[in-house]
């Protein structure tokens, strides 16, 4: 199979040992998701697995650039770069669909994003640019970051047209999900789930512990974009959570996201579910998935394993796309 296989870690204080775990089973890069509301620090974690692995890439997926000044976030990726190689880190950046809802926020304008990437690009560079009027270098001197220029791929995540037009513009790449971006030569796409055991029902205990955070995403994927008539079961589910104050809303549907179903969730969230949503395959219907993925455009799949048994979710998909 020609498609790269990847891997994405809802950033937990154990995720530099995953990455380690992921490094040692053969994926190509490791992904963590960036967002302060719910994980330890992405930059934090990010640096203690590259303390631990040896070749497997590195890199957010994806940063939000409403979180962090620029400087900060030049001044981060040199960090990685100077513990692990610059061939070795990749930078995903997004307008900030968790990051942001997570705090109460819509995402940032697609405009905004841009001039924050060719910011953070030029800062690399080592060359002086203007931010909030006033113009800003790294001043770093040898032994405070390695020499500029620093060269890594961004890739952006988006699929709207604006977003579209942005990774044309100042990115490397596409990060999509759940489904490709197209026309990229490098399009990772984000994907979650478990892979069944033989004969394994989806609606068992553990491919709902394991996947379950895969179906809540999309629920609340819908709400934010009104699209729960897509989803069976989508509009009930939203009314779970008419009790709760719209100014509080944001912190309940966000309780427990990717991670694990949250208790309003639950009542939702069904093997059946997971089963039409394609998020609890066998291993043959994963790598029919696979096969659509890639077909859509996909260059790369990111799988996010989840659950009380990240390792396992991570041989198993592993051994899924090797046979």
């Amino acid at each position: 199979m020609a498609l790269r296989m990847s891997c994405a870690f809802a950033t937990s204080l154990d995720s530099h040992e995953h990455a380690r775990i992921a490094d040692q089973l053969g994926y190509e890069r490791a992904w963590f998701y960036d967002s302060p509301a719910l994980y330890p620090d992405v930059w934090t974690q990010l640096c203690r697995a590259g303390e631990r692995t040896d070749r497997i890439g590195l890199g957010p997926g994806v940063m939000v650039p409403a979180l962090r000044h620029p400087m900060v976030s030049a001044a981060a990726i040199a960090t990685l770069v100077s513990l692990v190689g610059q061939e070795r880190v990749a930078v995903g950046v997004g307008s900030g669909f968790t990051g942001r809802l997570a705090l109460g926020k819509r995402p940032m304008p697609w405009a905004r994003v841009a001039e924050y990437v060719r910011v953070v690009k030029a800062l690399l560079r080592g060359e002086q640019v203007r931010w909030d009027d006033a113009v800003i270098e790294m001043l770093h001197h040898q032994g405070f970051a390695p020499p500029r220029p620093i060269e890594v791929p961004f890739l952006i995540g988006a699929q709207g047209p604006k977003g579209l037009a942005v990774a044309r513009e100042v990115g490397d790449g596409a990060f999509g999900a759940p489904i490709p971006v197209p026309g990229f030569d490098w399009s990772a796409v984000l994907t979650f789930g478990t892979v069944l055991d033989e004969g394994e029902d989806p609606g068992s205990e553990r491919s709902l512990a394991a996947a379950g955070h895969a179906a809540g995403v999309l629920l609340h994927f819908a709400a934010e974009f009104d699209q729960l008539d897509l989803i069976p079961g989508g509009r009930e589910w939203a009314a779970a959570y008419d009790a709760v104050p719209r100014e509080h809303r944001h912190l309940a549907m966000h309780d427990g996201h990717l991670v694990a179903i949250n208790e309003r969730d639950r009542l939702f969230v069904t093997g059946e579910l997971l089963d039409g949503l394609g998020m609890a395959l066998g291993p043959a219907g994963w790598r029919e998935k696979l096969a659509q993925l890639e077909e859509g455009g996909a260059t790369e799949v990111v799988f996010q394993p989840a659950g009380p048994d990240v390792p396992r979710e991570l041989e198993a998909f592993a051994a899924m796309a090797r046979s």
